[in-house]
């Protein structure tokens, strides 16, 4: 990378880096450490991929404000889905299980393409080990937190 990148760049290419390492950090936990994904995580990375893409377009496009904003759109949605997913855990009972849901998700061709990353198998109220003291859907709400900032930081910046 030139030392004369611009800052911009240089954020939108950590938040997207940082979103695919996310990504890499739920496969993980699926594959090794046998954590089925929900739909509500499969919705997730979506979401996840969804801030990656828009950061990576925005940090070579000529309109990296638009793919910023989009990456923001998607770090919000991921927010209102993971809050959805904790009240999910809190609410025994009011389960996402096997539903409608679930059936759309793992019929779309990404699902049927890459199943081992967007298939839903595993139950949203299932009680899951936290990983360093928080569950899977409070690392992901604070992770879009804080991907949200920074593309915030990175908009308003860019607006001086």
């Amino acid at each position: 990378m030139p030392a004369s990148m611009p800052a911009s760049r240089k954020v939108l290419l950590v938040i997207a880096a940082v979103s695919i390492a996310l990504v890499g950090a739920a496969l993980y936990l699926q594959h090794v450490k046998e954590m089925l994904p929900c739909p509500l995580c499969v919705i997730q990375r979506y979401l996840f991929l969804g801030v990656a893409i828009f950061s990576l377009i925005g940090a070579f496009a000529n309109k990296a404000k638009v793919f910023a904003g989009l990456a923001l759109l998607s770090a919000l949605g991921g927010l209102g889905v993971a809050g959805k997913h904790l009240y999910v855990i809190a609410h025994p009972g009011f389960s996402c299980g096997i539903d409608p849901m679930e059936t759309v998700l793992n019929k779309i061709p990404t699902a049927t393409l890459l199943p081992g990353l967007f298939r839903a198998d595993g139950l949203c109220e299932a009680a899951l080990d936290p990983v360093l003291g928080l569950s899977v859907p409070q690392w992901s709400a604070l992770w879009f937190v804080i991907l949200g900032v920074a593309l915030v930081w990175m908009l308003a910046r860019r607006a001086r």
